[in-house]
């Protein structure tokens, strides 16, 4: 699909950045975030989560629609091991997934987070995302102005980020707080 030759494929893209205090040090973070198959699936809900193997789970966004376009997006995502310091996320092929949907949208999800740890007992989850997500559009949406059907679909894309991304931000901050039993920072607005 994105190679795709067709006026339908519409192509929405944005950047994200943002962070996550976590009040303790850097070790205490790394042990909890390589440990993702417990905090992953319980940070992510009421969003249905399924694993894929070691490191990969599918997970259901919710129901999301423009100009009475609505799809329920489904994304396979695999954490990969850290490196230096630095976790990332990145789609992968969802075999199995709801073939109904198959050839509607397609996403790239390139996430990477970075710990920074300014005190003794604080660090600091820096996290950047590149998405970009292909929609075959109906054709009837084809009939709007270009201009408008691709900045509606970024709009789109921004609100379902900051949405989802703020939720999970804040439960992955409480869920890890509660794990160390020390008391969690206070929600803060995303920086996008």
């Amino acid at each position: 699909m994105r190679d795709a030759d067709d006026p339908r494929v519409g192509r929405y893209a944005s950047s994200f950045a943002d962070l996550m205090e976590m009040r303790a040090a850097a070790e205490d973070v790394e042990r909890y975030l390589d440990r993702h198959e417990g905090w992953f699936r319980r940070c992510a809900a009421p969003m249905p989560v399924e694993p894929l193997g070691h490191n990969g789970y599918r997970l259901t966004l919710g129901r999301f629609g423009n100009f009475g376009f609505e799809v329920e997006p489904t994304i396979a995502l695999e954490l990969l091991p850290q490196s230096a310091g630095v976790y990332r996320i990145i789609t992968v092929p969802s075999a199995g997934g709801e073939g109904s949907l198959d050839g509607l949208y397609d996403v790239e999800f390139n996430a990477a987070l970075q710990l920074d740890q300014p005190e003794a007992d604080l660090t600091l989850v820096r996290w950047q995302l590149d998405l970009s997500v292909w929609i075959r559009l109906p054709g009837v949406i084809t009939l709007l102005p270009a201009s408008l059907v691709q900045s509606s679909g970024e709009h789109l894309l921004r609100q379902i980020v900051r949405q989802i991304s703020r939720r999970l931000t804040w439960k992955v901050q409480e869920d890890f707080h509660a794990t160390y039993g020390l008391d969690c920072p206070p929600r803060r607005r995303a920086q996008f």
